[in-house]
């Protein structure tokens, strides 16, 4: 039972990766991922800025922390740079550390 509890709690450490945290701990990152989503298509850095009162180029380093978190895809079309929310990896590891934080931690320990 032992071995049990330390692998899953292994998988879960391995599954909380601190830049996926790192990205989404900043207000103006989650606004921006916010934003993306509710676009729901690929946006340049100004087409994403309208959401939040700082410059592009904080802008554009919230968007570069994202996508090298795996929240966001950067793709490069001429002298653009479009950013789209990676919708199934991001559902992927929220249910995949879900699914971690159930296997490894007994229910009567959330009570």
């Amino acid at each position: 039972m032992t071995q049990t509890y330390k692998s899953t709690s292994q998988e879960l450490e391995a599954l909380i990766s601190p830049a996926f945290f790192k990205a989404l701990s900043d207000p103006n990152r989650v606004t921006l991922l916010a934003e993306l989503c509710e676009r729901g298509e690929p946006s340049t850095v100004s087409e994403a800025a309208g959401c939040c009162a700082v410059d592009l180029s904080v802008v554009s380093r919230h968007l570069a922390t994202l996508r090298d978190a795996g929240l966001v895809v950067a793709d490069k079309r001429g002298r653009e740079v479009f950013y789209r929310v990676d919708y199934p990896g991001l559902s992927k590891t929220l249910r995949s550390i879900a699914d971690a934080i159930d296997a490894c931690c007994p229910e009567e320990a959330s009570a």
